[in-house]
């Protein structure tokens, strides 16, 4: 270990405060609970801890907002690093280019390129931490015009198993860069990403919310616009059993509802009025179908995007499942509402059709070893274990979910979108897997971020 590479803090043990501030999850049913644990600020420190597990031989893992703890095996041992780099983001508005240091939120990606007119394809929550998201592909609200949020990623600083600094892009082994992108994690410590930004003018986002009894003909109407929606459109569809708590309006706390939420955007001002008229598109005849009880679609700013999906702020137990699908074929529509909806007794507080399409589904040459989805809708379904409610009745219901829609299941996820380690994964196939297995076997070879892996990411064990 050089002069450089000391630790601030050393490592910290269970009970004392810098232990649970490393440590502190989003997933409040997934818990990290390390032998040791340390939150890192510099890439000094990086190399510090990184060669003082290495001496000590311990196992290694790293999160930074802890968002994906239910996705990945549980921490229970060894070392856990948190990032939370110093720097901030930094914006090349010519290159339309933001350098972005592990540990930031999106919420300060958008707030740092909104000025220049720029903007990132960020998940639809502010807290959201931006170095998993993008590694694990990224399904944004601005995914059918851009793709999977990894193909923006243009360059990955990295500190490998042996506490040496590497940036990789296209020209700096991109055999890693490719990996990095989609392959599921496990090759050593991010601590800075390079994303591309593109060109927003004006936003018109936010969500409509009407009771679940109108449910049928409002996501036959929602399917039939995707069929044939726009790029620059990208939406969502959400059947929620949301409880009486502060912060939800009590109209929508009354009995389940259903919620269209999503964004059209428009690059240029001259876009305005078409992307206008597109949201128009899908709202006017979803509205004429029924009153809503809430409506907050607005033309805004960019930012305002993160405030559509009114996603929690706060730390949660969640127990939930993802899938793909193949279609939403009037059968497909039916055996959803019949599991989440109205009537079903399903314990989930939200279950969710992403659209997908578009960019989406466009191979990438740029991207990495996960570069498209081969899908029409996403789905995504979760609910806390609170009350009455149980993690036995949320894992036996998320079961229930999947069997009723295993004819349309097309097999496969998307990293960025699991909720539990436990629950079927694959987002590669046989070559991918081996070929990325060949990448980490050259950048950590004893496996100290091994169990850093996602589910059906790696051949070993």
């Amino acid at each position: 270990m050089n002069q450089h590479d000391v630790l601030q803090e050393p490592f910290a043990a269970p009970g004392s405060p810098e232990y649970d501030e490393a440590t502190a999850v989003f997933n409040l049913a997934a818990p990290a609970r390390p032998d040791e644990a340390v939150t890192v600020r510099t890439v000094d420190e990086v190399r510090a801890a990184v060669r003082e597990a290495g001496a000590w031989d311990l196992p290694v893992r790293v999160h930074t907002t802890g968002h994906a703890s239910g996705a990945r095996p549980p921490v229970d041992r060894g070392l856990l690093i948190r990032t939370r780099l110093d720097g901030g983001v930094e914006i090349d508005a010519e290159r339309r280019l933001a350098r972005v240091p592990a540990g930031t939120t999106w919420g300060e990606v958008v707030a740092a390129a909104a000025p220049h007119g720029l903007a990132a394809p960020h998940g639809s929550a502010a807290h959201v931490g931006v170095v998993g998201y993008l590694l694990g592909g990224g399904v944004s609200f601005y995914g059918r015009h851009t793709g999977l949020a990894a193909n923006s990623v243009r360059a990955i600083e990295l500190v490998t198993a042996e506490g040496e600094p590497v940036r990789t892009d296209a020209e700096n082994d991109p055999e890693l860069f490719r990996a990095l992108r989609g392959g599921g994690g496990g090759f050593g410590v991010v601590t800075a990403v390079e994303v591309e930004l593109f060109p927003v003018a004006k936003v018109i986002t936010g969500a409509t919310y009407w009771s679940a009894a109108h449910a049928r003909p409002l996501l036959a109407a929602w399917r039939d616009w995707a069929r044939t929606a726009p790029r620059n459109a990208t939406t969502s569809l959400r059947v929620m059993n949301l409880p009486p708590v502060p912060g939800v309006p009590p109209a929508l706390a009354a009995g389940p509802v259903l919620c269209v939420d999503g964004a059209v955007f428009a690059a240029t001002p001259d876009e305005v009025t078409a992307a206008e008229r597109d949201a128009e598109e899908l709202l006017g005849p979803l509205r004429a179908i029924a009153e809503p009880l809430l409506d907050t679609w607005a033309l805004t700013d960019a930012a305002g995007v993160l405030d559509a999906h009114m996603d929690p702020a706060d730390p949660v137990p969640f127990i939930g499942d993802h899938l793909l699908l193949s279609e939403l074929s009037d059968e497909a529509a039916e055996a959803f509402l019949a599991v989440v909806g109205e009537g079903s007794g399903s314990p989930l507080v939200v279950a969710t059709l992403r659209q997908l399409g578009g960019a989406f589904a466009d191979p990438d040459p740029r991207g990495g070893v996960l570069n498209q989805v081969d899908a029409a809708f996403a789905y995504m379904g979760s609910g806390p274990p609170f009350g009455p409610v149980t993690v036995e009745d949320l894992e036996a219901h998320c079961a229930t979910v999947r069997a009723a829609l295993e004819p349309w299941d097309t097999g496969t996820t998307v990293p960025s979108l699991v909720e539990g380690a436990d629950r079927p994964q694959r987002h590669l196939d046989a070559d991918a897997v081996d070929a990325v297995d060949r990448v980490r076997a050259r950048i950590d070879p004893r496996g100290r971020f091994a169990g850093d892996i996602a589910p059906g990411a790696t051949a070993a064990g």
